[in-house]
Order: C-alpha cells, then sequence, then structure tokens
C-alpha cells in the first residue's frame, strides 16, 4: 500500500510543491492550512506521516506538534523559514523526528520521508527483545514500543525510547554521544550533537516525575551517558 501523509502549509505555493513531488514518488497526499484542521483530521483519520510548516496562520506548528503527541507517535517533519538553532532544539525536544528550514529542495523532503519511514519501520520489527532484562527499575515493552520505570509507563516521544532502550540494554555502559548519535539518530541528516543533550534532559524530567531523586541516567562529563545497573 502507498504511504499516505499529511502536508500542513498555508503558502500554496510550496503545497503544490510538496504534493506534486510526493504523488511523483507514489505517496498519497492531504493538504491542511490550518493547525486546528491538522489536529482535527489526524484524530479522524490515520496518516504515515506529517510534513507540519512551524509558521502557521492560526497557531503554531510547534503546538500542534504538542497536540498531536498527546496521542499519537506518527513521524513529524517540521518546515521554517527560520534558520535558528533554538527552534531545532525546540522542534526536537518536543517529538518532531526532522527540521528543514526554506528553500528546500522537494526530492530532499521526499528522500527524509523515506528515510524516516524505514528507520520507523526497521525499528518495530527489528528490535532486540529486552523485556527480561535484569535492570529491575525498568521492563521494556517491545512489541507495543512502551518502557515502564518503577511500574509506571513512560510516555515517550520516538527518540526518547530509542535513546532509553540503548542505554537499557547495556547498563554502566558509557556512550558517547556520537555513539548515541550513530545508534538513536542514524541517517538522520543534518541532527545536532546538543539533540542527545536535549532528550537526555527530557527523558530525566519524565523519569522524575515518578520518582522525585531518580538518577537513573548518569552523566560522565567529557565521555557521555549511562543508566545505573
Amino acid at each position: 500500500m502507498p504511504h499516505h501523509i499529511l502536508i500542513v502549509e498555508d503558502e500554496p505555493a510550496i503545497a503544490e510543491t510538496l504534493i506534486y513531488a510526493c504523488k511523483e514518488a507514489g505517496i498519497n497526499t492531504t493538504h491542511c492550512l490550518l493547525g486546528h484542521e491538522a489536529i482535527a483530521t489526524t484524530q479522524k483519520n490515520s496518516y504515515d506521516f506529517i510534513v507540519l510548516d512551524v509558521g502557521l496562520p492560526d497557531m503554531t506548528g510547534f503546538d500542534v506538534c504538542k497536540k498531536i503527541r498527546e496521542s499519537s507517535q506518527i513521524p513529524i517533519l517540521f518546515l521554517t523559514a527560520r534558520n535558528h538553532e533554538i527552534d531545532r532544539i525546540v522542534g526536537l525536544e518536543i517529538g518532531a523526528d526532522d527540521y528543514v528550514t526554506k528553500p528546500f529542495s522537494p526530492r530532499e523532503i521526499v528522500a527524509r520521508i523515506h528515510a524516516i519511514l524505514r528507520r520507523s519501520q526497521n525499528g518495530a520489527s527489528n528490535g532486540q527483545d529486552l523485556s527480561n532484562h535484569k535492570n529491575q527499575l525498568f521492563k521494556l515493552d517491545e512489541a507495543a514500543n512502551r518502557i515502564q520505570y518503577r511500574g509506571e509507563y513512560l510516555d515517550l516521544t520516538r527518540y526518547e525510547y530509542l535513546l532509553l532502550k540503548t542505554l537499557i540494554a547495556h547498563p554502566q555502559r558509557v556512550y558517547s554521544r556520537d555513539q548515541l548519535m550513530d545508534i538513536v539518530w542514524a541517517q538522520a541528516e543534518n541532527t545536532l550533537e546538543r539533540t542527545v543533550d536535549a532528550h537526555i534532559k527530557t527523558l530525566r524530567a519524565k523519569l522524575r516525575k515518578i520518582d522525585a531523586a531518580s538518577e537513573a541516567i548518569v552523566t560522565h562529563r567529557g565521555m557521555g551517558y549511562s543508566l545505573l545497573a
């Protein structure tokens, strides 16, 4: 079955170019002009991917992403006219899978969509079963892509899940930022090294919602991160 993606873009020329490029690549599309329309249609329909403009007329793409992430882990790629590093970090922290600045090549967007969808499918089918891992603080439900901490399920974004899963696999092993980038963000273009730090920060915050004294993720200065056994 061909993939079906949602394009949320208020500039007709950009939207039409993306729709045409996707059609040429055999991808079906639905187009929305507004953020509220995007939220409503994702609640009623199933899509494989979302291309989401940050600067929408009614609300920011960041707010749209946050709302969608309350109920779905569908891959999201942000489009923006701004090329500020802080925007990239914010977008990744709230659960985006990629971030592209305008102007861009429509073929590049299609290539990124295919790459992210391949990673998502490979992660679901080739993941290691760690549900009975000796670390008793965490329990990984590989089939459902969920992780429990102290008996409670964590509400994780796609990359938070992959990052924590990597650390769980080898407790006490110190992973450098480069190693984590290669494992978790494999083939993700233009991803910043600071992305690892941002995701570690949000993971720690979510662990501490369950256990305020949690020190499960350890920072090794100048070296990287590990998980307590």
